[in-house]
């Protein structure tokens, strides 16, 4: 009697639901993650005569608290070149490192006397070794020793999400998390108090939120210029 030869016993069920599953997530790993969603603030600042307001700090703090984790802070660079400071305004998040390389063909002496930061550099040229750190949020107001009417402002900020606005009196906060946050402004002819500017806003997950400040600025009080060829200072 002629016997049949055997097929080899198909694999139990389970089992292949165990390697479809291994396999599936092989694949998922090797998809590129979805972007996280983010919304942005278009934000506009104006003087009471409706002229643009530029180098005014535009801040958003998130509602509780500003949350920082997982946007460590960096380095920024406040330069000096043709006895001034290069830029007038800086905003840098709390715990940045910032450097002052001097670009001029003299010595500068710089300083700080402002309770957010207290620090002297003495008479250098070139870039020194080490950065100043500014962890204490606030307002800090440069000065130089030897040059009486240079004048910068570092705006170091507790929350993360913060920009400085153009010649058009614009700046974009962008990539910001969706939810509701609380919008200030500041500048260095702020009339008033910032937290006086302070307002609720409300930012989308996706797509972005307009934001427009008016606020009073006080005279230019800066001091004029050493007569320089070409220039009659401020």
């Amino acid at each position: 009697m002629k016997t049949r030869a055997r097929l080899p016993a198909a694999p139990p069920i389970s089992g292949s639901k165990a390697a479809l599953g291994r396999l599936l997530a092989l694949l998922m790993l090797a998809l590129p993650a979805a972007p996280a969603a983010a919304g942005d603030i278009r934000a506009t600042v104006r003087d009471r005569d409706g002229k643009p307001v530029a180098d005014a700090v535009v801040v958003a703090v998130p509602s509780g608290g500003a949350t920082g984790a997982g946007i460590p802070p960096g380095l920024a660079e406040e330069d000096q070149r043709n006895k001034e400071f290069v830029p007038y305004v800086l905003p840098v998040q709390a715990g940045t490192r910032v450097h002052f390389p001097n670009n001029d063909n003299i010595r500068h002496h710089v300083y700080s006397f402002s309770p957010a930061k207290t620090f002297e550099l003495p008479l250098y040229s070139g870039t020194p070794t080490s950065p100043v750190l500014f962890e204490k949020p606030g307002v800090v107001i440069l000065g130089c020793n030897i040059h009486d009417w240079m004048v910068g402002y570092i705006y170091v900020s507790e929350s993360p999400h913060f920009a400085k606005t153009g010649a058009d009196g614009k700046a974009t906060l962008g990539g910001l998390p969706g939810g509701d946050y609380t919008l200030r402004v500041w500048h260095p002819r702020l009339e008033g108090s910032e937290q006086a500017t302070a307002r609720p806003l409300a930012v989308p997950a996706t797509g972005a939120v307009d934001a427009a400040t008016t606020i009073g600025l006080t005279p230019d009080f800066r001091a004029r210029r050493a007569p320089t060829p070409g220039r009659g200072g401020y």
